[in-house]
């Protein structure tokens, strides 16, 4: 799952579709199954924890099994802006981009982190099969 982070959690239209899955939930239908998330924010912090959080509970709600990052932050004196999880997350991908910048002008450290992200939700997958 994932929603920009705008104003310290998700966006209106994700929260449209988390309220629209009270059907599911109510069955279980969606028990057992693995979830992650992911967001963006234009300010380096931009409270994308709390944006993660509300994701991981409602996989949890819908008995979810969450996929974490599964990688270390780059958080050594040497550490670069274009290195592996810079942000520092644990439960999730976190981006941050300016909100005039478009996609293409992502940086190569965020790009990065997601594609490892993606490549260890595939892998867990994989293991449930």
């Amino acid at each position: 799952m994932g929603s920009p982070t705008y104003m310290g959690n998700v966006s209106w239209q994700f929260k449209k579709f988390a309220d629209a899955t009270s059907k599911p939930w109510f069955t279980q239908a969606w028990k057992d199954k693995l979830f992650a998330g992911f967001t963006n924010s234009a300010s380096m912090n931009g409270d994308k924890g709390s944006t993660l959080t509300y994701l991981f509970t409602l996989a949890m709600q819908h008995s979810g099994i969450w996929v974490s990052q599964g990688i270390l932050p780059s958080s050594s004196k040497a550490a670069e802006r274009n290195d592996l999880n810079y942000l520092g997350s644990y439960s999730g991908a976190m981006a941050q981009s300016p909100s005039d910048a478009g996609a293409s002008e992502m940086l190569a450290g965020d790009l990065n982190t997601a594609r490892a992200f993606g490549q260890r939700v595939a892998e867990v997958a994989a293991r449930f099969k």
